[in-house]
């Protein structure tokens, strides 16, 4: 019996294109009437204004011409992408990232799973309290190689990043692009139910470790346990553990360069309000100057780019696809009654299935519109008052959107950040989907008892 051979990505993200372009056809139009937040200055709909239109399906013409609209609206994340691979192309020819490997290697003998619960836990801060995603992006290929030096694989390496930030971003704690953004349109006190998320973070990232850890103790064990066993083999950039690099003065100067710039996106993110282009900028400055440092000529510099960027052209074309999607639910106007449908499915229900419903809901609407900011924009004015309606708080309203919106961000193929951090990885979503699906249901339960109690306890203030 020959098995069942999943789609190539491109294909997939395709499909579900022409599905969505299908939808338009099928699907009634409608719309909700959308205005300016006079102390925000945020897009925010308008509550109760919902009403049909006249159909505008898209045509199979119209089906090509979103493909460029979608690569055009994530033009800066594309763009970026490919910048941080030529820039970590040129940092990753001066040796200077097998150099620092080969010490941590060193230092880690005997002990080396330890590292699982320290990075996951850094990079769950960044996602918890900055919501990063595209941000930790340049970080990827030094992890992965990392880990494989440790004798685990990619799957561990693109863990501990991925569901690092993941796990904080799914159990945020003081996230002002998500639970600032959701609670400010839902009238709450910025940062209110500290402790309960708090929780929800711990329980997040506590299983996470524990899942990533019990798989790189299995294929430290037996490296051919490993889905990615075959890949990992042929990789192109793999140290060799008998002939691991002495740092030389060259290369610590290029760490040095290395170090100052990751304090400067630190810095910028956190204080100065750095995003796509300031990063893009930065990071630029960072592969050159690190060229320099490390003795290339400004021929060389080019030609480490050129390869680096076209290492990650498949990952950056990902995010384009898959803003596509959306795309075509914008232009035949179908976006806004899904949305409007679901929501309305949790009306009438008791009030823990309602929380819970909101949950999935929230979860359904993350698929179409990946964006955390701009699901909370979308969504929220409807969640928040429609939470009054069924009688639960708006907190738990909020909670419910964060786990919808936080759980499918590293597992849905319309998740632009997460496609390109496979393909950085050089993992097939097929293969990650398989390993990840026992902990993303793990996840879930998570978030259905949460938000059960937070119903249950009238989680407020409100």
């Amino acid at each position: 019996m020959n098995k069942i051979k999943i789609p190539h990505t491109y294909v997939l993200l395709f499909m579900v294109i022409v599905i969505a372009v299908i939808m338009t056809y099928i699907v009634p139009a409608g719309e909700f009437q959308r205005v300016e937040d006079p102390e925000t200055g945020r897009i925010v709909v308008v509550v109760d204004s919902f009403e049909y239109v006249e159909q505008t399906p898209v045509t199979p013409f119209g089906l090509f011409e979103s493909i460029p609209q979608g690569m055009v609206q994530a033009g800066l994340i594309i763009f970026f992408v490919l910048m941080i691979g030529g820039s970590f192309g040129i940092i990753q020819s001066t040796g200077t990232i097998d150099a620092g490997i080969g010490t941590v290697v060193k230092s880690m003998a005997g002990k080396e799973k330890l590292i699982i619960p320290i990075i996951m836990f850094v990079f769950s801060l960044a996602g918890s309290m900055l919501g990063v995603a595209e941000e930790v992006l340049p970080f990827y290929p030094i992890v992965i190689a990392l880990a494989l030096a440790l004798g685990f694989d990619s799957i561990t390496g693109t863990a501990m990043i991925l569901l690092g930030a993941g796990a904080g971003f799914a159990g945020a704690f003081a996230n002002p692009f998500t639970i600032g953004i959701a609670q400010g349109i839902s009238g709450l006190p910025l940062f209110s139910g500290f402790t309960f998320r708090l929780i929800a973070y711990v329980l997040i990232l506590g299983v996470s470790i524990i899942y990533v850890y019990r798989h790189a103790s299995k294929v430290q064990k037996d490296p051919t346990s490993s889905p990615t066993y075959e890949e990992d083999l042929k990789r192109q950039h793999k140290l060799d553990l008998n002939d691991l690099k002495e740092m030389t003065a060259r290369h610590k100067a290029v760490f040095t360069v290395l170090i100052i710039g990751i304090a400067f996106l630190a810095l910028g993110v956190g204080l100065w309000g750095f995003y796509i282009n300031e990063l893009t900028a930065l990071f630029l400055i960072i592969g050159i100057t690190a060229g320099l440092v490390g003795g290339h000529k400004p021929n060389q510099i080019a030609e480490e780019f050129i390869k680096g960027a076209q290492s990650l052209v498949y990952g950056a074309l990902i995010i384009g696809l898959a803003t596509t999607i959306m795309v075509v639910m914008e232009n035949g106007n179908i976006l806004d009654t899904t949305i409007y449908t679901l929501a309305n499915l949790v009306e009438g229900l008791p009030t823990v299935l309602s929380g819970v419903g909101m949950f999935f809901v929230q979860t359904l609407i993350n698929i179409f519109v990946p964006s955390g900011s701009g699901q909370a924009a979308v969504s929220m004015p409807i969640m928040a008052p429609m939470a009054d309606v069924v009688g639960i708080t708006r907190q738990t309203a909020v909670l419910a959107f964060q786990f919808g919106d936080g759980f499918t961000n590293v597992i849905s193929p319309t998740s632009g950040y997460f496609m390109a951090a496979l393909a950085i990885a050089g993992i097939s979503w097929e293969k990650w989907a398989k390993w990840m699906l026992p902990l993303f249901l793990i996840w879930t339960v998570i978030g259905i008892f949460l938000v059960s109690i937070a119903v249950l306890i009238d989680y407020g203030p409100f």
